[in-house]
């Protein structure tokens, strides 16, 4: 420690003494009124409702099966590398087409 600090009890403890806190009646704090723990009945069209309709969902199955399709187009080149008319031509127009498909069914409106 370095001698030119002077540390003396004054400073570490209080000199005032210390004040009574008066004692007065605690105000009842405010609260929150509480929730009652009976939800309210839920309609089942607005919990069951998914965000597309039927047309939407089949289109979409049949766009991921478009795109496997293609895929499956572009395994069957023999020529090396796939640099056959199946590899880079037929197989991915059809999964273009499957994308192409995915994003119609992802804008098409349900009928209500």
């Amino acid at each position: 420690m370095a001698k030119d600090k002077q540390y003396s009890p004054a400073t570490l403890t209080r000199e005032e003494p210390a004040k009574k806190a008066t004692v007065s009646s605690p105000a009842a704090p405010k609260i929150a009124p509480i929730r009652s723990t009976v939800a309210e009945p839920v309609h089942p069209t607005t919990s069951a409702a998914l965000p597309f309709g039927r047309k939407n969902y089949t289109l979409m199955l049949i766009g991921i099966g478009v795109i496997l399709a293609g895929f499956f187009i572009m395994s069957l080149d023999k020529e090396e590398f796939g640099f056959g008319f199946l590899g880079l031509t037929l197989g991915p127009i059809v999964v273009m087409s499957g994308f192409v498909l995915e994003f119609f069914a992802i804008l098409a409106r349900p009928k209500a």
